[in-house]
């Protein structure tokens, strides 16, 4: 007889009362039901998730009856676990999200190492990903996405950037030109500082089918015929969360004059 495949699954539960031994209660049921525990953490103070896997569908449905009837829970979720949902087990809390625009997340620097585990992540996946990542001079984005490309185990490199000294590249080797690439773009230095050889180049990076991780997005779409609609994903990341991003300092400056360290 052929076995069945073995599917994860997540769930997520409220605790209303977290009396001793309510956890060894719930891996016994889990144990009796032949259901395994993947990964447990508790997520964001009151709640707690886990990682589980079971090659019978029904033993969910089962197990959700079961934990309705208990009074000290609630389930909040029970699902295939989606990327939010792992990275959720795995640093204890939920990446915040944009309430209007679904594919914008927002971070703060304390919380460096869950948006870099959260790109990297992106980043894994083949094909075009454009990411955007908006914040504030030194609050961490380059070394976010240089962490991120190290940690999705790809080749990073610097289209356009202010790191060190300014870096506005106008043509790639044939070996930086592969899917394996992660390609890092200043969207102020590409769009207010470059040459047409740079926009070329940049035309065909964007169409490449790699990730591309562009710092200033705004300035980017603003200064180019692109659209916030063509990025998969932004990013915005703080120094606490009641900062306002702004361009002010770019607005009113000359270009002659321009801060080159906006970067970072």
């Amino acid at each position: 007889m052929e076995a069945k495949p073995v599917k994860e699954w997540y769930m997520e539960y409220e605790i209303h009362k977290n009396r001793p031994g309510l956890l060894g209660d719930m891996a016994s049921v889990l144990g009796m039901m032949n259901i395994n525990i993947v990964t447990i953490n508790g997520v964001d103070d009151i709640r707690r998730g886990m990682l589980l896997t079971t090659d019978d569908d029904e033993k969910i449905e089962g197990l959700r009856n079961i934990i309705q009837k208990v009074d000290n829970i609630t389930i909040t979720r029970l699902r295939p676990p989606t990327l939010l949902d792992r990275l959720a087990v795995r640093h204890g809390r939920y990446i915040e999200r944009d309430s209007e625009d679904k594919k914008t997340f927002r971070f703060i620097r304390d919380e460096l190492g869950l948006l870099v585990d959260f790109m990297a992540e992106i980043l894994k996946r083949e094909g075009h990903q454009m990411i955007g990542i908006r914040g504030m001079p030194r609050v961490g984005k380059t070394e976010s996405m240089i962490a991120a490309s190290v940690s999705a185990n790809k080749r990073w490199t610097f289209v356009s950037s202010t790191l060190l000294r300014q870096t506005i590249r106008s043509s790639l080797a044939i070996d930086e030109m592969t899917p394996d690439h992660v390609y890092l773009i200043d969207g102020i230095v590409s769009t207010m500082r470059a040459t047409e050889k740079h926009h070329t180049l940049l035309r065909e990076i964007i169409h490449f089918p790699a990730a591309k991780i562009i710092e200033h997005p705004d300035i980017f779409v603003r200064e180019s015929e692109y659209e916030l609609s063509d990025f998969t994903y932004i990013i915005e990341l703080r120094h606490h969360p009641d900062e306002e991003i702004t361009y002010e300092i770019i607005n009113n400056s000359r270009m002659n004059d321009f801060d080159m360290t906006l970067g970072g």
